[in-house]
């Protein structure tokens, strides 16, 4: 099994929802499928599983799902 590729997400102000980050970042097709993914325990917040749709994510946090992490980032 081959390692999850990780890119850089660069948000424009922190906190952001986890949902609203798998939506943003084009993991998740809508909003309704991030919630359902991260309900269903498939997505990864520095290496342990979250199931909490609203979780607030800061700079610097590494979110996995599938195969790809995205490394957040504050800027721009």
């Amino acid at each position: 099994m081959s390692s999850p590729s990780s890119r850089v997400i660069i948000i424009k102000a922190e906190p952001i929802e986890l949902c609203q980050l798998l939506k943003f970042s084009g993991l998740a097709a809508t909003g309704g499928e991030a919630k359902s993914v991260i309900g269903a325990g498939q997505v990864l917040l520095n290496s342990v599983v979250e199931t909490q749709k609203r979780k607030k994510i800061m700079g610097g946090d590494k979110v996995t799902y599938g195969e790809e992490t995205l490394v957040v980032q504050v800027g721009g």
